[in-house]
């Protein structure tokens, strides 16, 4: 299904607040950031030109968040980010004096981080980021977890030293359940999503995100004339989407939001004109975006800059992971996880219906990039999937 953004503040500029976390400013503050780290990298940017062809395009490219920072995710940026400035703001107020970013590592900041502890709710990549940047600045994490996070993901996320919290039902409940707790114990809480008095470090997770952008400009010869967007409760698109219209203005590309058929909260509350909370049906196997309420903050972007939403079956994503194993002719291969593959999917939907094509101007000049948020987060399940272990997929690192 598709839905084009006829909502009145479509085309507007910006919130104030909004451009100002996803403007250059904030951006420069993310890269200062990112050069602390460990495995800093740019990430790929995949050429997929049989792809293209066999799409009608002019060019189609795919940005590989996988390789990002070790941790297999975009999510990587946004989480440790915010907790890391979170620090700093905590050592400016203790120590009386403005801490650059270039300090955040010292003893004194690192005394501070010690004594402060971060809690999130997460389906798998958020609480890795937010856990990898606590064991890095020596602050506390705790990471609730909900009834579908696989095995696999938790274990990944305990290697990093957080205390891991099991909570019953769907990623909201865990939403709730660590703003419960923490609000008892004076804990931080950490969340990508936003909701109404609670803004700020979900902006600055989004804020993380704009590193994504920065990279994608200096590598392609030419800006995307087209970008496909998964969402979750939104920040990765609001926040991608967001930065893309700061710094492309008139000549940003157009924007399609794509969500899980059966977590489409994006998809609904664009179709009513405000956020709205979706029912939980039947689970989806893209389970890092099944979400059933949007973030206000991604929402306040992306009902200005998206200029269409739209949903994607299992089977599509199913198709995707498979497809980038064993690509077209000519074209590299991509490990994408089941929900890192989710804005290709919908790409995929959008070129061969003639309707959703027409109405998002798809054509042989048209140069589209889509970004691959995940890789194989879970090996097993990526096997089971595509019936080949992520290792065994050529270019892919050991």
């Amino acid at each position: 299904m598709f839905q084009k953004n006829d909502m009145p503040t479509h085309g507007a500029p910006l919130d104030p607040r909004d451009a100002s976390t996803l403007g250059t400013e904030g951006a420069a503050d993310v890269l200062r950031v990112l050069a602390l780290r460990e495995n800093n990298a740019a990430t790929p940017m995949h050429a997929l030109p049989g792809l293209a062809r066999e799409l009608g395009l002019g060019a189609l490219h795919v940005k590989d968040e996988g390789y990002r920072l070790g941790l297999g995710s975009f999510k990587a940026l946004g989480g440790a980010y915010a907790l890391l400035r979170l620090v700093q703001e905590e050592a400016s107020r203790h120590l009386g004096r403005e801490v650059p970013l270039r300090e955040l590592m010292s003893p004194d900041v690192r005394s501070i981080a010690a004594g402060m502890t971060f809690a999130c709710a997460t389906d798998g990549n958020h609480g890795r980021s937010v856990a990898q940047g606590a064991r890095l600045i020596g602050a506390n994490a705790v990471i609730f977890v909900h009834a579908g996070v696989s095995d696999a993901r938790v274990d990944a996320i305990a290697g990093f030293g957080a205390r891991i919290v099991r909570v019953d039902g769907n990623y909201d409940d865990s939403v709730a359940e660590a703003s419960r707790v923490s609000e008892r114990q004076g804990w931080t809480v950490l969340s990508d999503t936003s909701w109404p008095g609670y803004e700020r470090i979900p902006a600055l997770v989004m804020q993380g995100y704009t590193a994504i952008v920065q990279e994608a400009l200096s590598q392609l010869d030419e800006p995307p004339t087209h970008v496909f967007l998964q969402a979750g409760v939104g920040g990765f698109a609001a926040a991608i989407a967001g930065h893309l219209a700061v710094v492309l203005g008139e000549r940003r590309p157009h924007v399609t939001v794509v969500d899980p058929a059966r977590a489409a909260c994006l998809f609904q509350s664009a179709k009513a004109g405000h956020t709205v909370k979706v029912e939980e049906e039947e689970s989806t196997v893209m389970a890092m975006l099944e979400c059933y309420e949007p973030s206000l903050v991604a929402f306040r972007v992306l009902e200005r800059v998206a200029d269409g939403f739209m949903t994607v079956d299992e089977d599509d994503a199913i198709e995707v992971m498979t497809r980038m194993a064993h690509p077209v002719a000519g074209d590299p291969a991509v490990v994408c996880g089941e929900s890192g593959g989710a804005g290709l999917a919908g790409l995929l939907v959008a070129a061969r219906q003639a309707d959703i094509r027409e109405a998002v101007g798809l054509g042989s000049g048209a140069r589209v990039l889509c970004i691959n948020t995940e890789g194989a987060t879970d090996p097993a399940l990526y096997e089971q999937l595509t019936g080949r272990r992520p290792q065994d997929v050529p270019g892919a690192e050991a």
